[in-house]
């Protein structure tokens, strides 16, 4: 155990945000996302939300503030309504991060993104759409 670290950030998540440099990109994904099918670097975080996981992230890894957007969201299908859990991630990101950007991209499209990403989080998220991913910024000296 350590101090400031959230409980429920395992040492596997931690270390791999450590092991992320500028602009690398993770990924929190729903529990129906095709991770293991996207990433050959999965952590699994069962039981845990996305809002959860995204507000304790964010106490540890800077986002990148030199990019044009410092999230990312899947696009919904036509028909489907927008996520309500959106505006949580909305919430958290104020809070951390005034003024940053999200974009979308178009659910097929997110898919091949992902492969990209750094890494994967698997966690238990239920709620549809419920994917987020995040650009590593830079750790600023105090």
């Amino acid at each position: 155990m350590l101090n400031n670290i959230p409980k429920e950030l395992s040492p596997e998540l931690v270390k791999c945000l450590m092991e992320m440099g500028h602009g690398d990109e993770i990924l929190i994904a729903d529990g129906n996302y095709p991770a293991m099918t996207n990433s050959q670097r999965v952590i699994r975080a069962d039981g845990i939300g996305v809002p959860t996981l995204l507000e304790d992230i964010l106490q540890l890894m800077p986002l990148d503030p030199y990019s044009d957007y410092q999230a990312i969201l899947m696009e919904t299908v036509e028909g489907d309504p927008r996520p309500t859990i959106w505006d949580t991630y909305k919430e958290d990101l104020d809070k951390a991060y005034p003024g940053y950007n999200i974009k979308t991209i178009e659910r097929q499209n997110f898919y091949k993104y992902s492969r990209d990403c750094f890494a994967i989080i698997q966690s238990g998220e239920t709620a549809l759409y419920g994917n987020l991913i995040l650009k590593k910024g830079v750790v600023v000296p105090k």
